[in-house]
């Protein structure tokens, strides 16, 4: 029943419900330890005598909670970004091959050879009544770096929208820049065929686009494409434009399959979710091979949450090493700070109070250095995440979640149990040996 009942909850209300179950630990200890105390003046003259040694213990906490919350926040990034990138790819059908080579090409625009499917097998795909949309997708020139992807207007509108500025392309000359091309509505440029520094060298020579529209940004790497008429790439290479001698010029489908050239890869976009299934079932026939870019991209995050329950069970580990490390710095601490506790014991202050000005200057510590650690963490993450985008142009943004607030909040509850050892021990300390030291 208590199931259920947790279960009926938003996940807004849980991560609340977590967040204060894993903290009040530490309020009870606090309240129990402090009850009848004000000792922020003694601690804060305590802190500013033990400045050195306040600072490395603060250091050594805050680097333990940033490799946490790093780790956790860059990798939900991780995936979030990706996932937002692949979102407009309901379902890809290529020739048989690997799904990932597939799914990097046509979605994430890698450079990758990849075999042609013929016109015959594209009018099979275009012409099933279940097919809502089957945009070719052509790759293999450039301009500046930036791969020129050959398609229909369809997929423009499909995978945007529209265009943020300018229009559609409508003629073979046409092109439409991506967000982060940089290139104007009005600008011209000639394509390159193949990526990198070969291809300058081998620039369709005697043809140009001019940019027409510029898409809106999209966080993915077709911010850094710019989309031509899918006719326009098979005609600079000399191949035929796809539609029979009776071709008005209107762009995109239908195609002619005697005429049609080739494509490496198709978006298919189905009418219905359990059309999507079908199609997929349809089109894994041995010639074809249809799959989900999301359910790809599921097992790669599968394997990449195997990686990260490794590196958090490194992190775990490494924070429980730094908190008996603490601990065993927090017993020494005690015993440094023995003669101040045997002259306060000695002008009468009572064992208790003893026992919550340690346990104070210790809590102080670990909460600053948790605080400093959880911003370290998240800092670290985000400029980990924008080399990430400059390297992909998968937009990836790390952001402060529940989880790493939780952490910490877990983090800080355990060493406010631990902390009562040292504080115990600077309490029972006796008066005389520690006027002695």
């Amino acid at each position: 029943m208590l199931m259920d009942l947790w279960h009926s909850l938003s996940a807004p209300l849980q991560d609340t419900l977590l967040l204060a179950g894993l903290i009040l630990p530490a309020l009870l200890t606090g309240a129990f330890v402090l009850r009848g105390y004000a000792l922020l003046p003694l601690l804060r003259a305590l802190i500013r005598r033990n400045l050195g040694v306040s600072a490395a213990f603060t250091g050594l906490i805050a680097l333990s909670v940033a490799v946490g919350t790093g780790l956790t926040a860059q990798e939900r990034a991780l995936r979030a970004g990706t996932a937002q990138a692949a979102a407009p790819f309901d379902v890809i059908i290529s020739a048989p091959g690997s799904e990932v080579t597939v799914m990097l090409a046509a979605v994430y625009l890698q450079a990758t050879d990849l075999p042609l499917l013929d016109g015959d097998t594209y009018a099979r795909i275009a012409n099933h009544p279940r097919v809502a949309l089957a945009a070719p997708i052509a790759f293999g020139d450039s301009y500046a770096g930036a791969p020129v992807v050959g398609t229909t207007p369809q997929f423009v509108e499909h995978l945007t929208g529209g265009v943020g500025m300018g229009q559609i392309f409508t003629d073979l000359p046409h092109a439409v820049a991506g967000a982060r091309i940089p290139l104007e509505v009005g600008d011209r440029f000639t394509p390159a065929h193949g990526l990198g520094s070969s291809a300058e060298a081998q620039a369709h020579e005697g043809f140009s686009y001019e940019v027409v529209g510029r898409l809106p940004f999209t966080g993915s790497p077709w911010d850094r494409a710019i989309l031509v008429p899918v006719e326009s790439v098979w005609d600079v290479h000399g191949l035929a434009s796809g539609h029979g001698p009776d071709w008005d010029g209107t762009l995109g489908a239908p195609f002619a399959p005697r005429f049609f050239p080739g494509t490496p890869a198709v978006l298919v976009v189905p009418d219905t979710l359990a059309s999507a299934y079908l199609l997929r079932s349809q089109f894994s026939d041995g010639q074809t091979m249809a799959f989900f870019p999301g359910a790809v991209l599921s097992r790669l995050h599968g394997m990449l949450g195997d990686a990260r329950q490794v590196m958090s069970a490194l992190a775990v580990l490494c924070q429980f090493l730094v908190a008996c490390s603490a601990l065993a710095a927090l017993i020494i601490l005690s015993r440094l700070l023995a003669p101040r506790f045997a002259v306060l014991r000695a002008l009468g202050a009572p064992a208790r109070f003893i026992f919550a000005l340690m346990w104070s200057f210790a809590m102080s510590m670990i909460i600053l250095g948790a605080v400093l650690g959880l911003a370290l963490g998240m800092g670290i993450a985000v400029a980990f995440s924008a080399t990430l985008t400059e390297q992909t142009d998968v937009v990836i943004q790390a952001r402060l979640g529940w989880g790493e607030v939780q952490m910490v909040a877990g983090f800080v509850s355990a060493m406010a149990l631990l902390s009562l050892l040292p504080a115990a021990r600077a309490m029972w300390q006796p008066i005389l040996e520690g006027l002695r030291r």
